[in-house]
């Protein structure tokens, strides 16, 4: 029935990278399957593939009797000696059918089962073969544009790369080539599908991993990076290496590596930022070119407030905010850039009523200021030791400071309270007239129906 089936099962696992026992199996099933729609789903029927003839050959399976009552499921012990002298009663003897004569129906069957089993199993070889490689870039060929997105010839099989994940400024035709970073690996009913991303960071990433020989021999590491596509992006780099310049080594000679990192982005402008441990430093590093004059942390709420001079404003905020956002990303800390003029207007009004209030001086207000403790809430939290060691001033000095603090929040706290008791009795009120008027004029519209027009 089948030719050179054993040449067939070869080709098709070299073509498709799928394993025989797979080609066989799927193979089996599906001759199977033909068989029980042409000669019946209730007969005991089994597929064996006979690498020997090459093909797949079908038994049915019958109970050895003396008398028989049921001809489908049982065969007499006389006719089942012709098949094997050495049977008894009650052993199960399976039968060869001769398969030619199976229709066009059945074929058709059998070609369905082979077509879905081939699908599955090609899926399940791209799946294994790709779901290790997320995270890297892969190169392919535009092979046609859907409703959304791009579908990329890899050479096995497709990918989409969609138009969210493509570069502003880019646009693709039939059988241009693109270099895409695989973003996800997808198992679904249909298949595998591969996703693609031009703008992802790790895109930016992987592409000086390609470049710079340093990052993929593990001297220079890579810490992070942010980007606007097609505009701008900052990466971090520190080298483990000291005789190593991480900057140096990323940039190339007469910038060649970097060069052809920003041709494959179209011209995406890339700031390359060495990495410290100390935050501080690491966010003034990531807010070049500006200079950055003062720093203040708040751990709490992982934040920094940023103090730069007049002249390196907009420069540090950047077009659109675009600096300092990317800056945020990068580091993972919270920015809010101000300038030193700006610092001075609202800081001498805090360290004025820092000063009056807690009935400390100058200095000491400027301590408290300087260390985020700018409110007396943010004080009373304190214990006379943590104020100490803040400050440097005697525990007794400490402990007066906060007792103050503790008398102002509560004055607080009580004129705050006799706002919101105010607040909620005007919305009382007016809640209570608006009521009201709808009553009044329903009154007034009864009276005018009662009145006898002439």
């Amino acid at each position: 029935m089948y030719f050179d089936l054993n040449y067939v099962i070869e080709q098709v696992g070299k073509e498709k990278g799928i394993p025989k026992e797979i080609i066989v199996e799927t193979l089996e099933e599906a001759v199977l399957s033909a068989s029980k729609k042409k000669f019946g789903a209730h007969l005991d029927l089994e597929a064996h593939y006979n690498p020997e003839v090459g093909e797949i050959e079908i038994f049915r399976f019958k109970t050895v009797v003396e008398e028989v009552e049921d001809p489908d499921m049982e065969i007499a012990i006389t006719d089942a000696k012709e098949h094997d002298p050495e049977c008894l009663i009650g052993d199960s003897i399976g039968i060869k059918m001769d398969t030619s004569s199976l229709g066009r129906i059945a074929a058709q069957t059998a070609k369905q089962v082979i077509m879905q089993k081939v699908r599955n199993a090609e899926s399940d070889v791209i799946y294994n073969e790709y779901k290790d490689k997320k995270g890297e870039i892969v190169t392919g060929v535009i092979q046609r544009l859907e409703k959304n997105h791009y579908v990329v010839n890899l050479g096995k099989t497709e990918a989409i790369l969609s138009f969210k994940e493509v570069i502003p400024s880019e646009s693709y035709r039939r059988r241009d080539r693109v270099k895409g970073y695989i973003l996800d690996v997808e198992k679904t009913q249909r298949g595998c599908t591969i996703l693609l991303s031009r703008t992802h960071p790790g895109f930016l990433v992987k592409l000086f991993e390609i470049e710079v020989p340093e990052i993929q021999e593990g001297i220079i590491k890579v810490v992070g990076a942010a980007r606007e596509p097609g505009e701008r992006a900052k990466i971090a780099v520190y080298s483990q290496d000291p005789s190593i310049d991480p900057i140096g080594a990323c940039v190339g000679v007469k910038g060649s590596r970097v060069q052809a990192v920003v041709q494959e982005l179209k011209g995406e402008k890339i700031d390359i930022i060495p990495w410290t441990k100390d935050p501080a430093k690491f966010v003034c590093n990531a807010l070049a070119p500006a200079r950055v004059s003062k720093v203040y942390i708040n751990e709490e709420e992982h934040a920094m407030e940023i103090i730069v001079h007049d002249d390196q404003l907009s420069l540090a905020i950047g077009k659109k905010g675009q600096n300092v956002r990317l800056a945020s990303r990068l580091t993972g800390w919270k920015t809010d850039i101000k300038s030193e003029t700006e610092v001075e207007k609202t800081s001498r009004k805090v360290i004025d009523d820092l000063t009056t209030n807690l009935q400390v001086n100058e200095i000491l207000a400027r301590i408290l200021f300087d260390e985020y403790l700018r409110d007396v809430r943010d004080i009373i939290r304190l214990s006379p030791e943590e104020l100490n060691k803040i400050t440097s001033i005697s525990i007794e000095d400490c402990a007066r400071i906060i007792e103050n603090a503790k008398v102002i929040a509560a004055n607080l706290e009580s004129a705050e309270a006799a706002d919101r008791d105010a607040a909620q009795a005007a919305n009382l009120e007016s809640t209570e007239a608006a009521d009201l008027e709808p009553a009044q004029k329903g009154e007034e519209g009864e009276a005018t129906e009662g009145i006898a027009l002439p």
